[in-house]
């Protein structure tokens, strides 16, 4: 049997006299002697009711912003986002669809460049330098220009000279 004085040991490690320990409505008396739960009756009536009664108040609390106003603001929030979201996909696929376009074009332009890049080739083949010269030598009667008829002339950088009028003796 216990004695009320005496000095027993709890389960946390401390020393206490004749300590009680309540966990979940249940008293124990711990020390050297065997644990025997023995119920209690509740010293305080209010403890179920008045956790029960906060619950219920922090629910209606919860319950009262949900009122006409709310709800028309987050619809039209809901509304806006949908829109702001539709548009961002519209421009997505607009950007993809121009993307390909560009690919597309580009793919042509190349296809061009290189037909025209061989055409050149082919014609700049089949000129004769020597005949041109030939035929506008003789046939045209053209001649080597002397050394004084050749005039020199700066152009600014340009990568031809445009005559618009007589040029100087």
């Amino acid at each position: 049997m216990r004695r009320a004085n005496s000095t027993t040991r709890t389960s946390a490690g401390r020393r206490s006299t004749g300590s009680h320990n309540t966990n979940q409505n249940n008293l124990y008396i711990e020390g050297s002697a065997v644990r025997k739960p023995q119920t209690m009756s509740p010293t305080r009536k209010h403890d179920g009711p008045v956790y029960q009664t906060w619950t219920v108040r922090k629910t209606k609390v919860k319950a009262v912003p949900m009122n006409k106003g709310y709800i028309g603001v987050a619809v039209a929030a809901f509304v806006i986002v949908c829109c702001v979201l539709m548009a961002y996909v519209n421009l997505q696929s607009d950007i993809t669809n121009h993307i390909t376009t560009i690919s597309k074009l580009e793919s042509q332009l190349n296809e061009m460049r290189l037909a025209n890049d061989e055409t050149y080739t082919k014609i700049m083949s089949s000129v004769d330098l020597e005949e041109i010269k030939r035929i506008a030598v003789n046939e045209l009667g053209m001649k080597y220009a002397k050394e004084g008829q050749v005039v020199e002339y700066t152009g600014e950088g340009n990568d031809y000279v445009r005559q618009y009028g007589a040029l100087p003796e």
